[in-house]
């Protein structure tokens, strides 16, 4: 019989938000594997838990190496319950490699949910939520990180990431430079903490008050771009946006679908811009 794999929300900083199933899964788990096993057995004290079976790290330098042994594990009967620093394992945090392998044993993989930095930052926001997109850590390097931004310039969902605080004023700076100064965009640091702040403005005031330093955990939530007038975009710009659609995997129609519902033109309008393209050997020049 094959084990379980528990995927185990912690707080993302008061102890109290931590879900009143997180202290029996820890107590009767075969084996933790945790990001910091420090802070785990420091959770585990304030919850009250005695740690019953044995603790591993699991943490971005032996992921790749632990996971085989997890797996084996679990593959033997055993429940391992999988924590990360805060929030929810695998969501930026290691995990991802062990629900895969516990997958393709045929291993059964369970949730303990938890608080989530994403959702509460963009809950306290005041930015639009029903529709929006996490986009994990932006890339350490100047270039890159303008090359990410450029690619969701024109997202019209509100975006969430997590930013490092010695990295957030050049972030927010890319970001303005990238989507415009004016652009709505909140700061959440130290999210349920002692030092809770959500800071809320334009991405040019933001990244002004950044630019002295900022301490703390960070999610940073931007205003999605603004939908283009109808009839603004020419018959290019529309064949290249069904490119971009169909490079991120979706068939040639469902592009077209989204690009039309995007910019608000009939669908034979993009359809026939993808057709000229195609004849002129631009974007869009697979067979639609």
């Amino acid at each position: 019989m094959t084990g379980t794999l528990v995927l185990a929300g912690t707080p993302i900083g008061a102890l109290g938000d931590a879900p009143p199933r997180l202290a029996d899964e820890l107590a009767a788990a075969d084996v933790v594997a945790a990001e910091d096993t420090r802070r785990l057995r420091r959770l585990a004290q304030g919850l009250g838990v005695t740690l019953g079976g044995r603790v591993v790290s699991y943490f971005e330098g032996n992921e790749a190496a632990r996971t085989p042994e997890l797996a084996d594990e679990l593959a033997r009967g055993a429940r391992v319950v999988l924590v990360t620093d805060a929030g929810m394992p695998s969501v930026s945090d290691p995990g991802y490699r062990l629900v895969a392998a516990a997958v393709e044993r045929g291993v059964r993989v369970t949730a303990v949910p938890g608080p989530s930095a994403v959702l509460t930052a963009l809950a306290l926001s005041a930015l639009p939520v029903d529709r929006f997109c996490f986009e994990g850590f932006l890339p350490r390097k100047p270039g890159e990180r303008a090359a990410r931004l450029r690619e969701v310039a024109g997202e019209r969902r509100t975006l969430v990431w997590f930013e490092a605080p010695h990295r957030l004023a050049a972030s927010l700076a890319a970001m303005a430079e990238a989507f415009g100064g004016e652009r709505r965009a909140a700061v959440c640091r130290e999210l349920t903490k002692t030092y809770e702040e959500v800071r809320r403005g334009t991405l040019g005031e933001l990244a002004a008050w950044a630019e002295p330093g900022v301490r703390g955990e960070i999610t940073v939530v931007v205003e999605g771009a603004p939908a283009p007038e109808p009839g603004s975009v020419d018959a290019a710009e529309l064949a290249r946006l069904v490119a971009e659609g169909e490079a991120a995997g979706l068939h040639r129609k469902e592009a077209i679908a989204d690009v039309a519902r995007a910019v608000g033109v009939p669908k034979r309008r993009v359809f026939d811009a993808v057709v000229a393209a195609r004849a002129s050997g631009g974007a869009g020049s697979a067979s639609p």
